[in-house]
C-alpha cells in the first residue's frame, strides 16, 4: 500500500476497536506465523510493560504536553508574554492622545496568537519537524492541538490585560484575534502554515501598527473595524475560515 494509505489505516486502527479486533481475527487464522511472533514478543514484553504500568512515569506526561506542544513554541510563547506585558507598560505611561481612542494593546492583540501559530508548525524551528509530520495522527488534529495550546497561553494574558487597563473590552479583539487564526489555517492549507500567519502579522504591523507609531494616532477606518459593531464580519471571516480548513483538512498532511 501506499504510503499515505498506511499511515492513514494506523490513524484509524488507533481508534476503532472492531477494525483492531477484525484484523487480530485474521492475522491469527490466515498469519499464523506472525501470530506466534507477537506471542512471543507480548510474553518477553509483559513483566516490563507491568512495571511500568505500576510506576508513575514522567515520561508520560511529557508525551502528552508533547502532542500539544512542540519545544520550538516555548520561545515564541514567552515572545508573546514580553510584548503583552510591554503593551500594557505603554498603555500605562503613554500620552492619552499618542493613540488616540485606541489602547495600545488593542493594536496587537488580534493578531498575537499568530506569533505562536507561526511556530507551531515549523520546518525550520522544529528539530523534529519531520518526524512529527511523517507520523500517523500528523496533520490537521496535531495542527488543532498546537493552535488550541496557543490560544490557551495568549488569551488568558489578553483577557487580563484589558481587565488592567480597563481599555480593551474582550468583544473587540476576542472574535478578531480567532479570525486571524482560523485564516492562518486557512491560508496554510495553500501556502504553509508559518508563511500565513507571519504574511498576516505582517500586515497587520504595516497597515496598523507601524502608521499608529509614526503618525499617533490608528488609521480611522482600522479603528473602525476594530468596533463591537463589526462583530458580525468578524464572525463571518471566522465561519469561512473555519469552513476552509474543514473543506481542505486533508490538504495537512502534505503540507
Amino acid at each position: 500500500m501506499a504510503a499515505d494509505t498506511v499511515w492513514a489505516l494506523e490513524a484509524h486502527l488507533e481508534s476503532c476497536a472492531p477494525c483492531r479486533s477484525h484484523l487480530a481475527a485474521s492475522v491469527a487464522t490466515e498469519a499464523p506465523d506472525v501470530a506466534a511472533l507477537l506471542d512471543t514478543v507480548r510474553a518477553g514484553l509483559e513483566p516490563q510493560l507491568d512495571a511500568a504500568a505500576r510506576a508513575p512515569s514522567r515520561r508520560h506526561l511529557t508525551r502528552r504536553v508533547s502532542a500539544w506542544l512542540t519545544p520550538a513554541m516555548a520561545p515564541w510563547l514567552a515572545v508573546i508574554v514580553v510584548v503583552t506585558l510591554m503593551a500594557l507598560l505603554l498603555n500605562a505611561v503613554a500620552s492619552p492622545t499618542f493613540f488616540g481612542d485606541t489602547s495600545p494593546l488593542l493594536l496587537i492583540a488580534p493578531v498575537l496568537p499568530l506569533c505562536g501559530v507561526a511556530a507551531s508548525w515549523s520546518r525550520g524551528l522544529d528539530p523534529a519537524h519531520e518526524l512529527t509530520t511523517s507520523a500517523a495522527r500528523a496533520g490537521l488534529p496535531l495542527l488543532l492541538r498546537r493552535t488550541t495550546a496557543v490560544l490557551v497561553v495568549v488569551l488568558p494574558g489578553l483577557l487580563v490585560g484589558g481587565w488592567l487597563t480597563g481599555t480593551m473590552a474582550a468583544a473587540q479583539w476576542l472574535l478578531p484575534s480567532l479570525a486571524f487564526t482560523s485564516t492562518a489555517l486557512a491560508m496554510g492549507s495553500v501556502v504553509g502554515v508559518t508563511r500565513a500567519a507571519t504574511g498576516l502579522l505582517v500586515a497587520w504591523g504595516v497597515l496598523v501598527v507601524v502608521p499608529a507609531s509614526a503618525t499617533g494616532r490608528v488609521p480611522h477606518a482600522l479603528q473602525r473595524v476594530l468596533q463591537p459593531d463589526q462583530l458580525p464580519l468578524w464572525g463571518l471571516l471566522l465561519a469561512l475560515g473555519i469552513g476552509a480548513v474543514i473543506a481542505r483538512r486533508n490538504a495537512y498532511s502534505t503540507l
